[in-house]
């Protein structure tokens, strides 16, 4: 079947307030954006089309049932308008402010991009969200006048006795238009310029770093492997503590590229079919090393036979070893328990560990970037404070959720489920 023109540029509008929602999330460090829209003709006062940086579809939905009143205020008044932060961001986020900015194009409010923020924003990111409104703005108002435009040009040359007064309009609506066409290019050009040196950092990391790090890994690998008589046990320490100190860094340079690929919508959802149970042993596997002779058994609970399932293989071991690598970080002795089960078309998979545990004030910020939990502790549990957060990425990517319960000296169990089909 062919897509409509109508459905083309609702799906293009829908992709761009969600590239907006994403962008306007990734300048505020561990806060979130919700994005709505307001356009003729649409009943509700405000349609939520587009949220970021929410644990879970859930929690995005709970908080914006919390902002109908801010958001329509924002609407009615087209003037910026805050709040406390309420609903499920309240327990993660306390203290903090939803700031409720209005989308105006033609002199009408057409949108709101609502922002939640746990600090004060830098003035490049308050630059930066100021173009974002302005151009969301003319992107939503932007179809509508097209259409408007096109529809009165249809009618003056229907009927040309009342041309002049429908010309006087056309001639307005037409330099609207122009003037959109020609902010929309200078905003685009921009954000352009940002993201191009965002972008030209990643690329320039990733190739300046990657390269010689994978060169000096398997280097010493190859010393290790060829020359293992001939080297002293002290030796032969030192070359496998520097390639864990490789590997580790390597690891923490994937997460931070993967993390930006995701926030830039290039990180695509790849279903296949998989066992649970394989991935589970091979995820036991990659881990046993991180375990350095500690006293910690990893065992796997699988309370009933899995089914093959149909989703995203290569994220869900990820995710596994993330939590299953973080929880061997963290526990000294005693055992960690992963398990997976499956009912009503979600795959539930936890890591269970007796290590030192959470606490409650810290557990509200352990999914943000670059957020370790003490950081005197850093030199001795290794980390840039990356992988959960990338856990947390993935899973809402993947539509999945999460439940962390943990407590300090007892252990921590993380939980998450995600829709999957039996193969």
């Amino acid at each position: 079947m062919e897509t409509s023109p109508d459905q083309t540029t609702e799906e293009r509008l829908n992709r761009a307030l969600r590239i907006t929602a994403s962008q306007a999330s990734s300048l505020i460090e561990g806060g979130a954006a919700l994005l709505y829209t307001h356009l003729e003709g649409d009943p509700t006062t405000g349609r939520l089309r587009a949220a970021a940086g929410f644990t879970s579809a859930d929690e995005a939905r709970q908080t914006a049932a919390c902002l109908d009143g801010l958001v329509s205020s924002t609407i009615d008044t087209a003037e910026p308008q805050s709040t406390p932060v309420a609903g499920p961001l309240a327990a993660r986020l306390g203290g903090t402010t939803c700031s409720a900015l209005p989308l105006v194009a033609r002199n009408r409010s057409v949108g709101v991009l609502v922002i939640v923020a746990p600090g004060a924003l830098t003035n490049q990111a308050r630059d930066v969200i100021e173009i974002l409104t302005w151009s969301t703005a003319s992107l939503i108002d932007h179809p509508g006048l097209s259409s408007r435009y096109e529809t009165l040009s249809a009618e003056s040359e229907k009927h040309l006795e009342a041309a002049d007064e429908k010309n006087d309009e056309l001639l307005k609506l037409s330099e609207e238009l122009f003037s959109q066409d020609i902010e929309l290019l200078r905003n685009n050009e921009k954000l352009g310029k940002i993201e191009k040196l965002k972008n030209d950092f990643i690329e320039k990391m990733s190739r300046e770093l990657r390269t010689p790090l994978n060169s000096i890994i398997e280097s010493t690998i190859t010393v290790l492997s060829g020359e293992h008589e001939n080297m002293s046990p002290s030796s032969r320490q030192t070359l496998r503590n520097a390639l864990d100190e490789g590997t580790a860094f390597q690891r923490t340079l994937q997460n931070i590229l993967d993390l930006w690929r995701i926030k830039q919508g290039e990180f695509p959802i790849e279903v296949q079919e998989l066992s649970v149970a394989d991935m589970i042993d091979e995820t036991i596997f990659s881990v046993q090393d991180a375990l350095g002779g500690k006293p910690v058994e990893i065992e796997k609970e699988i309370p009933a036979p899995l089914p093959r399932i149909r989703t995203d293989l290569a994220k869900i071991s990820q995710i596994l070893f993330l939590l299953l690598d973080n929880a061997a970080k963290f526990t000294e002795e005693g055992t960690i328990k992963i398990g997976a089960r499956f009912e009503e078309d979600r795959l539930h998979c936890w890591i269970v560990d007796t290590g030192i545990g959470i606490c409650p004030d810290d557990q509200k910020y352990i999914w943000n970037d670059f957020y370790q939990v003490d950081d005197r502790a850093s030199a001795r549990y290794r980390g840039a404070g990356l992988g959960l957060a990338l856990v947390h990425d993935l899973l809402v990517l993947l539509d999945g959720d999460t439940v962390l319960q943990s407590e300090p000296g007892i252990g921590t169990r993380v939980e998450f489920s995600l829709p999957a089909v039996v193969a």
